[in-house]
Parts: C-alpha cells; structure tokens; sequence
C-alpha cells in the first residue's frame, strides 16, 4: 500500500530542510499557511477550549508550531507517520513547548487503504485478466464502490468536540489518492500492459470519482466531528497539480500542464458543512524543473471555518 511508504516519501518532502527550500522558490506558501493558521488562533473565542488538533501533522514543515504551542493549553499531532511528528516536535527548542504536545499515531481515513487492499486480495485475477480490460477494470470499479469508508473515521486518542482549532494540514488529496493509486499499482503488476486503459473504462471513472466525494464527505465530518461546536478549523488542501519546462513559465498556460486533484464541487461540500470566514488560493513549487525533468507544483485553497 502506498500509505506504507510514508516515512520514506516524507524524508524527502517534508521537515527543515523542505522548508528552507520553500522559503527560497515559494515563500508564500509558507507565509500563506502560517498566516491563516495564526489568524484562526487569533480569532479562536475565548469561551472555547485552548486545545488545538493538527490533521496530517507529518513533520509540520508548514505549521508555525512554536507559536501555535505557546497559544494552545495542548496540541495534538496526529497522522500515520511517527517519525516525522517526531521530527517536527523535535525542533521545538525547549522541554517546556514540547512537554505540551502529544504526537497520535493513526490512519486519519479510518482505514481505507486496508479495507481497499483487503478487497483486491480477494479477487481472481489471473482469471479476470484472461478475459480482458473490461473484466479487470469491472472488478476494480466494485472494490472502490464496496470499500468501507467509515463516516466520520474514529481516530484513537482523538476525542469528539475537544478541540477549538482543529487545522487539516494538505492531507486532503492524499486520503484518496494513495488508495486509487494503490489500484493503479495492483493493475500494472499483474496485467501491466492494462495500464492506461481505466481511462476508457466508464464505471471505474465513475467508482473513482464516487470514491473521491466519499473520503472528502467523511474528512470534512471528521473535522466538524472533533471541533467544539464554537470552534474554528483551517482546511488547506491541494487542489491542481502542475507541471511546467522552463522555471519562470509555471504561470504561462503555454508551458504548463495542469491536474486536478479534488472535484470542482469542493467549495460547495465545504459550504454544505460549515460556514466559510477565510478563502484564499495560492500556488507552491515543490521542484524546479532540471535537464530532462519537469518542474512540479501545486494550486491551493485555505479555508478558515466555523
């Protein structure tokens, strides 16, 4: 599964020296994230508890943590990769910040990597690749479509409406996307030569877009789940990918290529939840394009919720 893979891929992405880097190509998005977080810090009600949730935690690379410490009676990182929490919480320079944290270890879709795997494991596929594209991608549309999505996900150690700032921190876009990739992945070991076809497959499109609206429903009332019922949350996710040739053309439509990553309806289903005080959109690079390699980054939307 990809999601096991974590520790690794957050080595790379995640941590000091990420950020150092952000400062250097995209300072604002680091300003971006920092900004809103301390806004909704600033604007917390005083009559709300002081303890604060992070969402997809990893190695806070974009979270003001000292300050989000010194403003909060306890914070709770939470994700499936210890590490990185570890490595985020270590650079708090004194014992007494640090002794205010509490690093969770869990899987913040409520499993959906393993029920999705489970369901793969089960299937013949030997005997569905003989028969074709169409047979293989039929049982890959029914294991999105039967895959348990727990709405909202229970996460152990995470109470319910304790929290009056909850941020989920660029997490969004992974929750769905490293399951459908793990399908992807499971379709190119055993028939390599289907890769590709999913795109001319109408139901998967349809299982995977229908998959995608469920884990996002289920994250945005995990969000509401765990807020005080007066408290303020902050959503950042990615919403498009892209990427570009020539560094100073990531602007230009002619050299850039773009990807979505959540459905267009994300706005409304985040009206539909809660009440919108902050919306604001911004761009980050995450590598600049070399010899014979593109440059890579991503639009983003920070939303500041009641």
């Amino acid at each position: 599964m990809r999601i096991d893979s974590l520790p690794y891929s957050n080595i790379q992405t995640q941590g000091a020296q990420r950020r150092e880097r952000l400062r250097q190509q995209s300072p604002q998005h680091l300003e971006q994230c920092s900004s809103l977080i301390l806004c909704a810090l600033r604007e917390r009600q005083a009559d709300v508890s002081r303890n604060a949730l992070v969402l997809g935690a990893g190695a806070c690379t974009e979270i003001p943590l000292a300050e989000l410490v010194r403003g909060s009676d306890e914070v709770i990182l939470a994700d499936l990769d210890l590490a990185s929490m570890r490595q985020g919480a270590n650079e708090l320079l004194t014992p007494s910040l640090r002794k205010r944290m509490l690093l969770v270890q869990c899987d913040i879709s409520g499993g959906v990597s393993t029920n999705l795997n489970r369901l793969l494991a089960k299937q013949s596929w030997d005997l569905l690749v003989s028969r074709g594209a169409q047979a293989v991608f039929d049982i890959a549309a029914e294991c999105l479509e039967q895959c348990l999505v727990p709405d909202p996900p229970e996460l152990e150690g995470v109470d319910a409406s304790e929290f009056g700032l909850v941020i989920s921190s660029l997490v969004l876009s992974q929750l769905f996307s490293y399951p459908l990739l793990d399908v992807l992945d499971h379709v190119q070991r055993i028939a390599p030569e289907l890769l590709g076809e999913q795109e001319r497959h109408r139901r998967y499109q349809q299982a995977a877009a229908d998959f995608r609206l469920r884990i996002i429903q289920a994250h945005l009332h995990l969000l509401r789940k765990v807020a005080e019922r007066d408290g303020t949350i902050v959503l950042l996710s990615d919403i498009r990918g892209f990427v570009f040739d020539i560094y100073g053309t990531d602007h230009d439509a002619e050299h850039r290529r773009t990807m979505p990553l959540v459905p267009r309806v994300l706005p409304d289903l985040v009206g539909e939840n809660f009440t919108v005080l902050e919306e604001h959109y911004w761009e980050w690079l995450t590598d600049l394009p070399t010899k014979g390699r593109p440059g890579r980054g991503y639009e983003v939307v920070g939303y500041m919720l009641k």
